[in-house]
């Protein structure tokens, strides 16, 4: 597979570069109030974690980020396992986020998170919104039913 990530040799720069294979990209841009990280194409095992991990680089220069998966074609379940480890992450370093979902991450998150523990907005401006609000406690492990 061919990929060509320059983000890599700027890892303390920010925004980082964007992150491009053939199935997917993603890019970043800081705002008044929070950070955007646009995404487009479809994740797999191949490039989820490259999210994970673009996102993580994104959040050390940040308190707050708005992950825009509007633009997702496809999202495989190590998709779900980025977002879940964007959330650990996230929650450690005290940055609020949120996950603008297209309808394939929808349907995923509909399966793999059915008790919404994960931070969703319906948009980047509802997200960005959600950031200039006081930060509310995040639920990372769901009550039992």
């Amino acid at each position: 597979m061919s990929v060509a990530n320059t983000a890599g040799s700027a890892a303390a720069a920010f925004p980082p570069q964007p992150w491009e294979s053939h199935t997917a990209r993603f890019n970043a841009r800081r705002g008044p109030s929070a950070t955007v990280i646009s995404a487009n194409g479809e994740f797999d095992a191949s490039n989820s974690g490259a999210l994970a991990d673009y996102v993580a680089r994104c959040a050390a220069h940040s308190k707050s980020l708005v992950v825009d998966l509007s633009g997702v074609e496809f999202f495989g379940t190590a998709g779900f396992s980025a977002l879940h480890t964007i959330n650990v992450r996230c929650a450690g370093a005290d940055v609020r986020w949120a996950v603008v979902p297209s309808h394939a991450v929808s349907r995923l998150l509909r399966i793999c998170d059915p008790d919404k523990t994960l931070p969703i907005a319906e948009s980047v401006a509802e997200g960005l919104a959600d950031a200039e609000e006081p930060r509310r406690l995040r639920q990372l492990i769901a009550q039992s039913r």
